[in-house]
């Protein structure tokens, strides 16, 4: 059990070698891009959320 157990985290260490992580700038760029991304759904989630609220509103108000 020891022995493969060695086994596993040395190819866990073989494969880190073979990974290509990326450069600060892009981490930096793909980071902004989310944030971007996030701040524009989330206005147009809150934007859908009032238009859909004042319909409700209006539909109960009228067959009320």
């Amino acid at each position: 059990m020891i022995k493969r157990f060695r086994e596993f985290l040395q190819e866990v260490r073989s494969e880190f070698h073979k990974v290509t992580w990326p450069k600060r700038n892009e981490v930096y760029g793909t980071t902004i891009v989310v944030i971007v991304t996030c701040f524009i759904f989330g206005f147009f989630l809150w934007a859908v959320d009032i238009v859909m609220g004042r319909v409700v509103t209006w539909l109960y108000g009228y067959f009320s």
